[in-house]
């Protein structure tokens, strides 16, 4: 089976659909969330943050949220959004309970993603 006028298959049914509609076509990812938040801006922010204990990087600000990778006690990282707190799903990890949540990336791994505020060393009385 060849599969080469697949593509021109696909532009067709485009036209069509423009067509049909009397607009542009745009195509669409069904599985993309519809409201999602851009994450924050990693222009400015805090470097060489540790990790209180290993905690996993979220792709949200929720607990069960998928996970991308973790950021390892005493691994340093760098926080993006000038460190500034992002509300997301109340938590208890790592002795506290908050809804407050950081966007950081992990140094050496380089997964980027949330992660709790509490299981983080940083600022004052960290």
């Amino acid at each position: 089976m060849k599969f080469k006028l697949l593509g021109p298959a696909v532009a067709a049914a485009a036209l069509v659909g423009t067509t049909l509609t009397g607009g542009i076509a745009v195509a669409q990812t069904p599985s993309a969330p519809v409201s999602a938040a851009a994450a924050p801006s990693c222009l400015n922010g805090l470097t060489n943050v540790p990790a209180k204990q290993t905690v996993k990087v979220r792709t949200h600000a929720k607990v069960n949220a998928t996970a991308k990778g973790q950021w390892n006690k005493g691994k340093k990282g760098f926080l993006c959004n000038d460190g500034k707190s992002i509300t997301g799903q109340k938590y208890t990890l790592c002795g506290k309970t908050s809804t407050k949540w950081q966007y950081g990336i992990t140094n050496g791994t380089n997964v980027k993603g949330y992660v709790p505020e509490a299981c983080l060393k940083w600022g004052i009385g960290a």
